[in-house]
């Protein structure tokens, strides 16, 4: 049995609709911020900012936690941080067989690019 999620792909013309709005749109309310500080903490990790980089870069955007593994800790942190990684809903997850395979999840990078990008065409 999978724990896969179907995800719905985005068409070219399609919008993204975003966690939260651009910085310099408006001021954030509550229920934003904790949607983005979420996604901000998850990746504020230096353990996880390189998981998160290395299945983002894998061919495909999806990596075998057998491939992306080797950041320098043991492997029950690295599945702790993957599983922070899920949480915080920038990551994917599918079993096959017995590996998990990990994919980024492209409307919330998405969203998040939106969101800082924004704020540095205002500076």
């Amino acid at each position: 049995m999978s724990n896969a999620k179907v995800l719905p792909l985005l068409e070219a013309d399609q919008a993204v609709v975003p966690c939260c709005p651009p910085l310099t749109e408006r001021a954030m309310s509550a229920s934003e911020a904790e949607v983005a500080a979420k996604m901000f903490k998850a990746l504020g990790d230096p353990v996880r900012l390189r998981l998160f980089s290395a299945v983002a870069s894998h061919e495909g955007g999806e990596a075998c936690v057998c491939d992306i593994s080797d950041v320098g800790v043991s492997q029950p942190t690295v599945s702790h941080h993957l599983k922070k990684l899920k949480e915080a809903g920038l990551l994917t997850s599918e079993r096959r067989g017995t590996w998990v395979y990990y994919r980024v999840e492209p409307s919330v990078l998405a969203a998040m690019s939106a969101l800082l990008a924004d704020a540095a065409k205002a500076v």
